[in-house]
């Protein structure tokens, strides 16, 4: 079925760049799959596929099962306009301008934007992850437009994953099914994305052997996931995150920056589902229609049955001490966060309101947190509890990734700080906001609107970025071509480079902040531990 709705959401922030394409398409030869053959169209020198199927339909049975592979087909395939997006229900934001997008279950898709003239040229791919709290995204936002990364020299992929209950439902009875797991569906399909692309990708003139994943947000939480998956393990060489990180540990209630549970606790979430959702079984719950299932969905982004768990499968467990152990998938890493992030989720606050947030999610911990993120006036309350939501969701997991990877890794590690305000429409709502989150994208992309037209600044500050990340994408490193040098993030030296205007190396930032956090996760590991001891 195919519903269509509008808007994709807050996490998308940047959905508000858009950049369409008003150059005339040509049908170049048609390329030879695994599974069949596709046929694209030629804009401006960019060959650019959109909508090729890469599993099957995860529709009736296949419903809350691991990707399965699609039927093989003889004709050619148009590969010419993009697949619906997965399942979900929108949050709007009217005024970031937010696109309509048709939705459907069966959303299982990638796109190709290549310049490469013969299969010969082996040039490195970059594979995108959408973000949007793994519960609204696509990859048919035209602020994802690959064309201008690819005429850097870099053959693009945007995969689909599915997103909310339907790519995250654990449940008893599908874990009995599935030999001892359940739940990350939605994961399990960027890995079977992936391996299409080692399968594929030379067709299309791209290297196997150099593919990049690179995300934003859930998206970016995604690349740290699959460095951790054993899944996905030989299926990349190098990994970009923009806000996202997994390091944080395990969440056993309602405590502050953790959002990962267990198996056992996500099959009770889902028993939960199936009871709001009316169904006996799972076999009745897959006859229930994909509409039936957003209903009964948890409002709002993540959290619920809506996220990625610790299945033992797919994610093993805690990451920090997967990483301790030296136990990931070990390439160059880019990784970063911007100076803003928590701008786009907090919009007021009182000193009273963060005071209870904090002690409630942070417990006996509070008191250290309140030092480093004080709530004593209207203005400290909001800039902290901004500070609080960038830190905890993205900075703290980014920081820990590089400190981790910096000392028991090989693949070198490069952290940036995007601190440059974008155009903002000249509304009240964005006045006092910064780099928010998702304002990087439209800098990476090198897609703009004239509803934010970049000035000469920003233009300058997109080709550096892109420039940054095609390069890291080539070589493992995001240096070349007369770029501001970008050092090497190690433990003892923790350099980031702020980009901004001017693009230079500085110190890590709000390093002080992230040492309270620091402490409090290993209080958090430390209290996880006690308790399992003495219930033995």
């Amino acid at each position: 079925m195919n519903i269509r709705r509008s808007g994709l959401g807050a996490v998308l922030f940047a959905s508000v760049f858009t950049l369409a394409s008003s150059l005339p398409a040509q049908q170049p030869a048609p390329v030879h799959t695994d599974k069949g053959p596709v046929q694209g169209t030629v804009v401006d020198g960019i060959t650019v596929y959109k909508g090729i199927p890469f599993a099957a339909p995860p529709l009736g049975d296949l419903r809350w099962r691991a990707p399965r592979p699609h039927a093989a087909w003889t004709d050619v395939l148009k590969a010419d306009k993009f697949a619906p997006a997965c399942m979900q229900t929108p949050i709007v934001m009217p005024a970031l301008g937010l696109d309509a997008v048709e939705v459907d279950e069966d959303c299982l898709y990638l796109n190709v934007w290549t310049p490469a003239k013969t299969p010969k040229d082996k040039l490195a791919v970059m594979v995108w992850i959408y973000g949007g709290g793994f519960t609204i995204g696509g990859t048919s936002l035209k602020q994802y437009d690959g064309a201008n990364l690819a005429r850097k020299g870099v053959l693009l992929v945007s995969i689909a994953y599915r997103l909310g209950t339907l790519g995250s439902l654990a449940h008893p009875e599908l874990t009995k099914e599935q030999g001892g797991h359940s739940g990350n569906y939605g994961m399990m399909d960027q890995i079977a994305g992936l391996q299409w692309v080692k399968k594929n990708i030379a067709a299309f003139g791209g290297d196997p052997h150099r593919v990049t994943i690179f995300g934003e947000s859930a998206g970016g939480i995604s690349v740290s996931m699959l460095s951790a998956s054993p899944l996905a393990k030989g299926l990349f060489t190098g990994a970009i995150s923009e806000s996202g990180g997994n390091f944080a540990p395990e969440s056993h209630g309602n405590e502050g920056g953790t959002n990962m549970i267990s198996l056992a606790t996500a099959e009770k979430n889902g028993a939960g589902f199936l009871t709001r959702l009316g169904a006996s079984s799972i076999a009745d719950a897959r006859k229930k229609s994909a509409a039936d299932i957003l209903k009964a969905q948890p409002p709002g982004l993540g959290g619920g049955s809506s996220w990625p768990i610790f299945d033992g499968y797919v994610l093993l467990g805690d990451q920090y001490k997967l990483y301790e152990a030296g136990k990931y998938n070990d390439t160059p890493i880019l990784v970063g966060t911007n100076a803003d992030e928590g701008a786009l989720f907090v919009a007021a606050t009182t000193p009273a309101a963060y005071q209870k947030q904090i002690k409630d999610g942070y417990g006996e911990y509070a008191d250290k947190i309140f030092a480093a993120y004080p709530g004593d006036t209207d203005a400290n309350a909001l800039r902290s509890a901004r500070d609080m939501s960038r830190d905890t969701l993205f900075a703290w997991p980014t920081w820990a990734w590089a400190r981790l990877q910096s000392k028991t890794g090989k693949g070198k590690v490069y952290v940036y700080y995007f601190n440059h305000r974008p155009p903002y429409p000249d509304q009240p709502q964005f006045k006092d906001w910064g780099a928010a989150h998702g304002a990087e994208i439209s800098y990476v992309f090198g897609n703009f609107t004239s509803a934010m037209p970049p000035a000469d600044a920003d233009k300058a500050l997109s080709e550096q970025v892109s420039a940054y990340w095609t390069n890291f994408a080539k070589t493992g490193d995001p240096n070349g071509g007369g770029l501001p040098s970008w050092p090497a993030f190690t433990d003892a030296n923790q350099q980031a480079m702020n980009l901004n205007d001017p693009s230079h190396a500085i110190p890590m930032p709000n390093v002080e902040k992230l040492k309270a956090l620091d402490g409090y996760y290993a209080w958090r590991r430390n209290q996880a531990g006690s308790k399992a001891a003495g219930g033995k």
